[in-house]
């Protein structure tokens, strides 16, 4: 009786190869044939452990998001854990251009999966520095989704040198952003009829994000 024939390239082959591609050239580089190219193997290992393109992107875009929780994003630059956490996001982008515009500035591929991840982390980092701070869960995100658009927005400047920032002035920003945030409720679009709050006809910048 002959024995069944084992894999040559495994599912975690594969998903390593992909993850590697990404974190270098971006999302746009996942293709069947460049996976498989990088690889060293053909397109067939491929349609055999996955369903489809997708699939692969989005086990990718998991990886990466469990690296940023896990280490990326948690890095210590002045120890206002919200603030590292955007600094360290800007860092990120720098180093990782191509990844940085497919995830967060193209929105391809489940960005959803990364704005989750960013949104649990500045909740957590947003409770630690400030213990005392008697928010709503709502305010909190409110405060955190602000946060998030503003940190990106610098981070998309600088990578695309529209601006230059020393670290000073992009934590003074950040500072200034958040206790306004903390003040006010800019993301309520019933309040304001302001065009840079609306992703499109049917839900607000808000409703997308959270």
């Amino acid at each position: 009786m002959k024995m069944a024939r084992k894999k040559e390239i495994s599912r975690d082959k594969i998903l390593d190869v992909a993850y590697k591609m990404a974190v270098s050239n971006g999302l746009d580089s996942l293709t069947a044939r460049a996976i498989a190219k990088k690889g060293h193997f053909s397109t067939q290992p491929l349609y055999l452990e996955f369903s489809n393109m997708d699939e692969i992107r989005s086990l990718v875009l998991e990886r990466i998001s469990d690296k940023l929780r896990s280490k990326i994003l948690q890095q210590k630059f002045t120890g206002d854990p919200l603030i590292d956490l955007d600094l360290a996001y800007i860092n990120f982008s720098q180093n990782h251009v191509k990844l940085f515009r497919a995830m967060f500035v193209d929105g391809k591929f489940g960005s959803k999966i990364i704005s989750d991840t960013l949104m649990d982390l500045g909740i957590e980092k947003f409770k630690e520095q400030y213990p005392d701070a008697h928010y709503s869960d709502e305010k909190i995100s409110d405060i955190v989704i602000a946060n998030w658009i503003s940190t990106t927005g610098i981070a998309a400047l600088v990578i695309n040198k529209i601006a230059t920032f020393n670290q000073e002035q992009i934590i003074n920003v950040l500072n200034a952003q958040i206790h306004d945030a903390m003040l006010n409720d800019r993301l309520d679009i019933s309040a304001q009829e302001n065009s840079l709050f609306v992703a499109d006809e049917a839900a607000s910048l808000k409703d997308n994000l959270a």
